[in-house]
C-alpha cells in the first residue's frame, strides 16, 4: 500500500486570499462521475519538525502560545519552510539553533505527511537529531520576537511523551507524530532514512 500522485482536472480557480503566510483559492474540481465540485485550498510552504533526543532517552520540548487555539502548547522545535530553495534539513538545522539554542551531530528523517489534506497542501518533514550541543551565548546569532521571545524548554522522558500523547495531553500535532514515531523506531536509528532522503 502506498500514496499516488493524482491529477483530478480542474475547471476553474480564483484566489480569493493571501498575505506573506498562505494563500486561499477555490477550485472547480471535476470529478470522475462528471460532477463538478467546488474546493478550498490553502497553499502552505510547509515546515519542518525536530525531534531532538538526548542521550537518557528525553526530547527537548518548547512552550509556545499559540493564537488559533488559545492555548500555551508543548511542542519539540519546527518551523516554517519559508526560505525559497532551502534544503529541508538546512531548515531544520536553522530551526532548531534559533528556536532551542541547540545544534545536533546526527540527523535522520522520521517521518513525512500532510498536516491537514483536505483543505491545505501544508507538508511537513520532521527529523531526528541526536549527539546534541547547546550553542554557546556568544555564537547565538538569532533574536526572538513576539510569541518566540516567550519560549520555555524543558526535557520529557519519552515514555512520559508517549503517555502524555495518547492520554490527550500533548496537542500538536507534529510533536505527537515525532514522538510516537521514535518510540516505534525501537531505538534503531541506522534504519531511518538519512537527513537529505528526497521527499515522496
Amino acid at each position: 500500500m502506498k500514496d499516488a500522485v493524482a491529477r483530478w482536472p480542474v475547471e476553474g480557480s480564483a484566489e480569493v486570499f493571501r498575505n506573506r503566510l498562505i494563500a486561499v483559492r477555490n477550485d472547480k474540481v471535476r470529478m470522475p462521475g462528471g460532477n463538478v465540485a467546488e474546493r478550498t485550498v490553502v497553499e502552505h510552504p510547509g515546515a519542518v519538525g525536530i525531534l531532538a533526543l538526548d542521550d537518557a532517552d528525553r526530547i527537548l520540548m518548547i512552550r509556545q502560545y499559540r493564537h488559533p487555539v488559545q492555548r500555551l502548547l508543548w511542542e519539540i522545535p519546527a518551523g516554517l519552510r519559508d526560505v525559497p530553495g532551502e534544503d529541508p534539513w538546512l531548515t531544520a538545522q536553522r530551526e532548531l539553533a534559533e528556536e532551542a539554542s541547540y545544534r545536533a551531530r546526527e540527523w535522520h528523517v522520521l517521518a513525512d505527511y500532510f498536516s491537514s489534506p483536505g483543505f491545505s497542501t501544508e507538508r511537513i518533514r520532521i527529523f531526528l537529531a541526536r549527539g546534541l550541543e547547546e550553542i554557546p551565548e556568544q555564537e547565538r546569532t538569532f533574536v526572538r520576537k513576539d510569541e518566540e521571545a516567550q519560549l520555555v524548554r524543558a526535557w520529557l522522558p519519552m515514555h512520559e511523551a508517549v503517555r502524555q500523547v495518547l492520554a490527550g495531553e500533548l496537542h500538536n500535532g507534529v510533536a505527537a507524530m515525532g514522538i510516537l514515531a521514535v518510540y516505534a523506531s525501537e531505538g534503531d536509528f541506522a534504519s531511518l532514512r538519512p537527513a537529505e532522503a528526497p521527499e515522496a
